[in-house]
């Protein structure tokens, strides 16, 4: 049984060992908010989804993750389905992603719908590619 849930505090501890990007004050921000997902498969948290609003009025996947071990079997998909689904239903048009070129992530987001829109580069990084998606 698949089940996702925004995160709660109690969820910390397994966030944080696959979001090593989002400092403690953040993440308390995101429960507060409601701006991050869990997905547990038969009760095990597997992955994890966590935005924020671009130019504060676009919803901006900021980090989608599923744990290694449950990777390509449909938790990604059925976790950005979910977000859009919520953003749809709060009156967004669009969403937006992003990832390093040199990830296989840009391949799922264009499976899923996604598009490219523009890239940028940040002094010693890989290309970051921007994506996005219509809602309606």
């Amino acid at each position: 049984m698949i089940t996702i849930t925004y995160a709660i505090q109690e969820d910390e501890e397994f966030w944080c060992t696959l979001d090593r990007h989002l400092p403690e004050k953040e993440f308390k921000n995101k429960v507060r908010d409601k701006m991050a997902y869990v997905l547990k498969a038969d009760g095990k948290p597997v992955g994890l989804l966590r935005y924020n609003l671009f130019w504060d009025h676009t919803p901006f996947c900021n980090l989608l993750f599923v744990d290694w071990e449950y990777q390509k079997k449909g938790y990604g998909k059925m976790l950005m389905k979910h977000w859009e689904e919520e953003m749809k239903a709060a009156g967004y048009e669009i969403c937006l992603t992003s990832t390093q070129v040199n990830e296989e992530a840009q391949h799922f987001y264009r499976k899923i719908g996604y598009r490219d829109i523009g890239d940028f580069v940040l002094e010693g990084e890989p290309m970051e590619l921007m994506l996005v998606k219509r809602l309606l």
